[in-house]
């Protein structure tokens, strides 16, 4: 197994022509939580990824045992490394690197890609993985990093991995019957690592909620694309509304949830025990959440939308980069990680993100009607088709002045 993840590594490594989506500093919010913790009691997983690759697509693989949708780099279409993803059984992974995880000097690292897409093509169970890493561990595995897994019997849990062991922690465990995480692990070195600002906003937004509501509209609603701070009194979203549209107003946005360094959100929305894995749904919002709109997807329904895929950049990326490039004009090193809320919205009504908020209600609600028919393959496809078309329409039709002089 470990010479087998080295040759898929150099390969992988050799067709995407360079090293450097292997070494991207990763920065990603993630959480998983157990059926108990949700409002309609299915297991939940959610990674907003943050990475240097701004460009990503979703690739569906077909393989054996176990077919997949992934959430690759652009330049990645075989989908042989994988940022978050789900089977054909409705096992689903995502992952976050974790700083404070032991690495010795000369050791194999940041194959995390490549760990989960193989997951993705042998695993049908959490179990599944917990024994395909046992029988990886040793200098060659590449890992530093939490992976996040969801399956169809229910299970939901972190695996906190390094090169020589891991530690399992399951959701249904924690008071809360969810976890959160960022880019330290709770077995590593305390206070190492990164991502504690945003772990601290996403602890606090979760104790909002009442115990046992969690949903998968409200992770892509609110947590993908918070703005807020854990330590400074940024803007609520409630007050934008009052912000006066030709003045912009600049958040520091390095330590936000929705950072600019976000590429994409996916959350995969997993069955109660029992039920059909086909299923299982994948959401995802290709580019920076606060520009784009989620998309349904099914491993059943195979090849999902061209939108999502086709090109150099996928046209529903492509189209979320114009709009980031809108919400963030300033280019410089410091400069970038700044954006003007009142793009987003403002007292005139001119921002863009009550329109696509509407929007994805809607395809929320459409979703669940759907679902509600026990759907075939070709209808799923049929629907997502649909749906994609919609939302490039919508982020296409997002007419954006230039920006008020500053």
């Amino acid at each position: 197994m470990k010479t087998k993840l080295v040759l898929l590594a150099l390969a992988v490594v050799a067709a995407a022509g360079s090293l450097l989506s292997l070494g991207d500093r990763q920065e990603c919010s993630t959480l998983v939580a157990s059926g108990a913790a949700t409002a309609d009691r299915v297991p939940l997983l959610w990674k907003n990824r943050d990475t240097d690759q701004l460009s990503n697509k979703v690739v569906f693989v077909g393989d054996r045992p176990f077919s997949y949708l992934a959430l690759v780099n652009a330049d990645d279409t075989a989908g042989r490394m994988a940022w978050a993803g789900v089977n054909s059984a409705g096992f689903a992974i995502a992952n976050s690197v974790a700083y404070n995880l032991p690495l010795a000097s000369g050791e194999q690292e940041d194959l995390e890609g490549i760990i989960m897409a193989d997951a993705l093509r042998t695993c049908s169970t959490i179990a599944d993985f917990d024994e395909q890493l046992k029988r990886s561990f040793g200098p060659n595995l590449g890992s530093r990093a939490n992976f996040l897994v969801i399956d169809a019997t229910g299970g939901a849990a972190i695996f906190e991995v390094h090169n020589h062991g891991s530690s399992r922690l399951d959701a249904a465990d924690s008071p809360e019957k969810y976890l959160v995480n960022t880019n330290f692990s709770r077995s590593g070195t305390e206070d190492q690592g990164a991502g504690y600002l945003r772990f601290d906003r996403e602890t606090a937004l979760l104790r909002t909620l009442p115990a046992g509501a969690l949903s998968h509209e409200q992770i892509l609603q609110v947590l993908s694309r918070d703005l807020g701070h854990a330590l400074l009194r940024n803007p609520e979203r409630a007050d934008w509304k009052k912000l006066p549209p030709d003045v912009p107003y600049w958040i520091h946005t390095n330590y936000t949830i929705n950072r600019p360094s976000t590429s994409a959100a996916v959350v995969v929305q997993g069955v109660r025990p029992g039920e059909d894995p086909r299923r299982t749904t994948m959401w995802v919002v290709l580019g920076e959440p606060v520009t784009s709109i989620a998309v349904p997807l099914w491993v059943a329904a195979g090849t999902p939308p061209p939108e999502l895929w086709e090109g150099k950049d996928a046209p529903l990326c492509k189209e979320a980069l114009r709009i980031k490039n809108v919400l963030r004009p300033l280019k410089s090193r410091e400069r970038r990680e700044y954006l003007d809320l009142t793009r987003l919205d403002n007292s005139a009504g001119t921002g863009w993100l009550p329109t696509t908020l509407s929007t994805e209600r809607d395809i929320f609600q459409r979703t669940r009607d759907l679902l509600k028919t026990n759907p075939s393959d070709s209808e799923l496809a049929a629907f997502e088709r649909a749906t994609a078309g919609r939302v490039l329409s919508v982020l296409q039709g997002i007419a954006v002045a230039p920006a008020p002089s500053r």
